[in-house]
């Protein structure tokens, strides 16, 4: 049933040896008692078999099988459906019913709700507290709760009963009917109890194991190989197995389901510990909601300010795009050279001979601006530099324009001029009156300054534009012979315009 080969446990902090190469087998059936001093290895021997704690050397057998071999989920099953436990704290739940308690054992094992209350009833009943099932245990006595925890443990159905100390918090009266409770359980299960009372082991044990520093110093009743042969041989034979596939069968035999537990049991186990604790509930559910709402909130805010901030990024470059001219002037040499002139002119000592002298500022600044350095910009170069980055600053552009050193000739169609030529109408020839009194200068220079293009091409991004105007009458242009007329904000056109 149980073997243990050579079992060594030594744990990693100080290089503690638990158990020192313990070597152990069981029978099916019988009621083993665990004795020595503290610290000797007793419940780490127990935590080993019951699958709580991994050994660092040796084997662990179970129906022949090494479990070594076992996984995880083969681990679960074994503490699910092969295992009882009994501790001497009873780790029941204090807002369950006594029923409940023992229901839960069983819900990882895909039983039904109403056979899961039937089994309950039943080891309960076997414990005598078939008259306390609605009753919670912070009700009972030490001895009662030990009774439901034992109930709990049987409630499966195990091969193995494990007890850490079943009768260290309880009286010896109570210890008593605990202990005849367990000794009428090991008729047909192997029970394996850790204790520091050598009375009650000498009384209910059938063999009593005694250990020191983590080694077997003594065993009343070993379990041989030849027994244990013997009754595998007598099992198969009972059977019908033939002699060779002795463990063939105990293996079978040993196999559990894996464990497991439907989404309606997990669902209805949640909520009702949620209910059973409403303040705490409320008080979790509410702290978390503050949190939850605090950080929508920043979120929230953040959100809002990025978006704002874009928005007013937006409308600025809207209203003052960037530009990039063919040629550059640094304005600001001027300004600083008029701001000198001025300065240098107020601080000249003078004094008041009654004479009027000149003050040499448009003489300096005019020297100025004639040595200002006007630089050239490679703008084809430039236009090829965005039409290799995909045209859209890589999203941080919203549209570009390209301007030519080429006006737009527009011409009417119904009016003529002294020429009797078609009156051009852009560049607009409202101020060509200016030129004849204006003295001599390039007429390049004077077309230049005195010209005015009333047109301007409209950007290449639909919903910027939506954004930044305000669509008063019509629709918006999609060919390119359609033209936009802007006004202002109180719906007024430029008079140069009109």
């Amino acid at each position: 049933m149980l073997q243990l080969d050579r079992i060594t446990k030594i744990y990693p902090s100080g290089e503690v040896v638990a158990l020192d190469g313990v070597t152990l087998a069981f029978r099916p059936n019988e009621f083993v008692s665990v004795l020595g001093p503290s610290g000797c290895g007793k419940t780490t021997l127990l935590n080993i078999i019951g699958g709580l704690d991994r050994y660092t050397a040796g084997e662990l057998y179970v129906r022949h099988v090494p479990t070594a071999r076992f996984g995880d989920r083969d681990w679960d099953a074994y503490r699910n459906h092969s295992i009882g436990f009994v501790f001497q704290s009873y780790n029941l739940i204090p807002h369950q019913s006594v029923l409940a308690n023992v229901e839960l054992a069983l819900t990882l094992s895909g039983v039904s709700k109403a056979e899961r209350r039937q089994r309950a009833r039943e080891a309960l009943e076997a414990v005598g507290l078939g008259d306390q099932l609605k009753k919670k245990p912070p009700q009972l006595s030490g001895g009662q709760m030990q009774r439901v925890a034992i109930a709990r443990a049987l409630v499966n159905d195990p091969d193995i009963l494990l007890a850490d100390e079943p009768t260290g918090a309880l009286d010896s009266e109570t210890s008593l009917q605990v202990m005849e409770i367990l000794k009428k359980v090991a008729e047909k299960k192997l029970i394996i109890m850790v204790t520091h009372n050598p009375d009650l082991a000498e009384r209910y044990s059938t063999r009593i194991i005694r250990l020191l520093d983590g080694r077997v110093i003594s065993d009343t009743d070993p379990y041989s190989p030849e027994e244990e042969a013997a009754e595998v041989y007598g099992a198969a034979q009972e059977d019908g197995q033939p002699e060779e596939g002795e463990g063939t069968r105990a293996n079978d035999r040993g196999k559990k389901k894996r464990t497991s537990m439907s989404f309606f049991t997990a669902l209805s186990l949640s909520l009702n510990n949620l209910m059973t604790k409403k303040a705490r509930t409320f008080l979790t559910a509410f702290g978390g909601s503050i949190g939850i709402i605090g950080i929508a909130l920043i979120l929230s805010l953040s959100n809002g300010i990025n978006r704002y901030i874009a928005k007013v990024q937006e409308d600025t470059l809207s209203a003052y795009p960037l530009q990039i001219n063919a040629q550059t002037v640094d304005l600001s040499s001027v300004m600083t050279a008029m701001m000198s002139a001025r300065d240098g002119a107020d601080a000249e000592d003078w004094e008041d001979d009654g004479l009027i002298r000149s003050n040499p500022v448009t003489l300096e600044l005019m020297e100025t601006v004639s040595t200002i350095d006007v630089q050239e910009n490679n703008l084809g170069r430039f236009m090829e530099f965005i039409e290799e980055k995909g045209g859209d600053f890589d999203g941080y552009a919203s549209a570009v324009s390209y301007g030519y050193d080429v006006p737009l000739h527009l011409y009417s169609v119904t009016e003529t001029g002294e020429d009797g030529l078609p009156r051009q109408l852009n560049p607009s020839s409202l101020f060509s009156g200016m030129r004849r009194g204006a003295g001599s200068g390039g007429a390049g220079g004077e077309m230049g300054f005195y010209a005015v293009d009333v047109w301007e091409e409209m950007i290449d991004n639909a919903s910027l534009m939506a954004e930044q105007y305000d669509l008063i009458a019509g629709e918006w242009p999609d060919e390119w012979n359609e033209v936009v007329l802007v006004v202002d904000g109180q719906n007024r056109i430029n008079d140069l315009y009109l």
